[in-house]
């Protein structure tokens, strides 16, 4: 087994998911890593890297299991900072 090295881009693409209603944040570990944004007209998005067209169609199971309806797919370019944080939901209870 080969190891990357420190200089080799991650693997995969940048993808925005779109999903009519609030996910709650206690979702985001189910996701593999995607950040879950609360938007300000009641939507949802997930943000991130995805390491291929089977991870992509995994994420998209577990949405399709929870019945959460999806809006859009959309492959972005990769966010600016690396260090970006999960914005939480205003309406969820702490």
């Amino acid at each position: 087994m080969s190891t990357p090295n420190a200089d080799q881009q991650p693997r995969g693409d940048w993808y925005e998911i779109r999903l009519q209603g609030r996910l709650a944040q206690r979702w985001v570990a189910w996701f593999d890593g995607l950040t879950l944004t609360a938007d300000d007209d009641g939507t949802t998005t997930l943000r991130g890297r995805v390491v291929d067209q089977a991870a992509l169609h995994g994420v998209l199971q577990r949405l399709g299991d929870l019945g959460v309806p999806l809006i859009s797919v959309a492959q972005v370019p990769p966010d600016p900072d690396p260090d970006h944080t999960t914005r939480p939901d205003p309406g969820e209870p702490t």
